[in-house]
């Protein structure tokens, strides 16, 4: 099942498997065929239905703080309408699968939530299935097949959709976390033989041993005798990570420095538990004044 939730339907994979996709909606040709009388329906009642919906959400503040002005609005409803059309008519291939992901960039892209997304896509189709009962009252048997074959569609695009924003939130993070990754450690003298090294974004391997480097470097240059590292900043590290800061400290007493851990998360604490550290084997302090009076008092000793 993880295999096929996770089946890339990325823009462009060139590897698509839309029959597999198709078995997991349950989406079969005879629902298409059946979406597609749908079309002069579509085509007779859709600007009803997307003038109802757009009303509809202009009256949330939220979603209306998404249109700059009516001309905008009124070229969002053509979209919108060249979208119902296809909902129904559009042949489910590559190339629509390429097209409603591009449209869900977009709609991350400005701001719009899955949330709003999805209530939105819920409101206007329900209104659809409603006018099709209604038009189909005769045959209330193969309105409801038509209504079926519908939603299931509907979920079929809606998933392309989220998938997109799911997409761009990770590589969002991923981006924010190179640039953490990224940020220089300023090796600072707080007075002469002490130095405060603060860390603060994401702390990887890679940049652990960077700071393994700077950390010897400044007792090097400094002629330092004591060493606050503050890792307030730092949000969670692995275990080992947490082994590599242990190692740090290590070679910052064997050139002639005493450090202190200073601003260790609850998280930071149990990856230092996992490698085996205990409290007496490393001086730690909760917060950076507490640790900076600690190497303070570590220099009169």
């Amino acid at each position: 099942m993880s295999e096929l939730i996770s089946s890339s339907i990325a823009e462009g994979s060139g590897n698509l498997d839309l029959e597999k996709i198709f078995r997991w909606f349950d989406l079969t040709e005879e629902d298409r065929a059946c979406t597609v009388e749908l079309g002069e329906l579509t085509d007779d009642v859709g600007e009803h239905i997307i003038e109802a919906f757009y009303a509809h959400l202009l009256n949330d503040e939220t979603a209306a703080r998404h249109f700059r002005d009516d001309a905008h609005i009124a070229q969002v409803k053509r979209g919108q309408m060249r979208y119902f059309r296809e909902l129904v008519s559009a042949d489910l291939n590559d190339a629509y699968v390429a097209d409603r992901r591009r449209i869900g960039s977009i709609h991350e892209r400005t701001g719009v939530t899955p949330t709003l997304y999805i209530g939105s896509y819920a409101y206007y189709l329900n209104r659809l299935a409603h006018v099709v009962l209604e038009r189909m009252d005769e045959d209330p048997h193969k309105a409801f097949h038509l209504v079926m074959s519908l939603f299931k569609i509907a979920h079929f695009d809606m998933s392309l959709a989220l998938e997109t924003y799911v997409d761009a939130r990770e590589e969002a993070i991923q981006a924010r976390e190179r640039e953490l990754s990224e940020l220089p450690t300023p090796v600072l003298q707080l007075r002469p033989g002490l130095l405060l090294i603060p860390v603060v974004g994401t702390l990887d391997s890679h940049r652990a041993r960077a700071l393994t480097v700077q950390l010897l470097e400044g007792i090097q240059e400094h002629r330092a005798s004591a060493v606050v590292l503050d890792i307030t900043g730092v949000a969670a590290v692995d275990s080992a990570v947490a082994n590599h800061l242990i190692q740090t400290m290590a070679a910052a007493r064997l050139m002639g420095a005493l450090s202190v851990l200073t601003g260790l998360s609850a998280e930071v604490a149990q990856s230092l538990v996992k490698v085996g550290v205990t409290g007496e084997a490393l001086n730690t302090a909760g917060d950076l004044q507490r640790g900076i009076e600690m190497a303070e008092q570590l220099l009169k000793d």
